[in-house]
């Protein structure tokens, strides 16, 4: 976001468009999938495999079952609570305080971005590498002569 004022980014994060919500469900990736697929963080999708990092159910994992894109939660399929007439129903978590152990590939749109990412990543760790050093050329100095009437 531009702009620091928190009650525009309140209102931009209602007001987002859907492709836009789509990229604020990004999540970290395991520590094997990183290195794997050259990436910190892909948007949570329907099948993917997250543990819950932060919250009363830290450390349980479990498969996304559904997406809530109006109100920015995903329903993990272990992440349930038992209401008071003891039926269980799903626990909504936000995104950012999940990772993604476990990817669904099945789409062949999301292993091109895979790789496109991954691509982009090699690129700008190629760049940080300190380049050769080439032998400088030797300057000509110029002999410099005094003209008259300068200050």
């Amino acid at each position: 976001m531009k702009t620091t004022k928190p009650t525009k980014q309140r209102k931009r994060l209602y007001q987002a468009h859907t492709s836009e919500r789509y990229r604020r469900f990004s999540a970290h990736l395991s520590s094997k999938l990183k290195d794997s697929h050259g990436t910190g963080s892909v948007p949570v999708r329907n099948g993917d495999t997250v543990m819950i990092m932060r919250g009363d159910r830290k450390g349980s994992e479990g498969k996304v079952t559904q997406i809530d894109r109006k109100k920015y939660r995903i329903l993990v399929e272990g992440a349930t609570r038992e209401k008071v007439d003891g039926t269980q129903i799903p626990v909504p978590i936000h995104p950012s305080n999940v990772m993604i152990t476990r990817l669904n590939l099945d789409d062949k749109w999301r292993k091109k971005i895979l790789e496109r990412k991954g691509v982009n990543e090699k690129a700008e760790i190629a760049k940080k590498e300190p380049p050769k050093k080439e032998a400088k050329k030797k300057r000509k100095t110029r002999k410099v002569t005094k003209k008259s009437g300068g200050t």
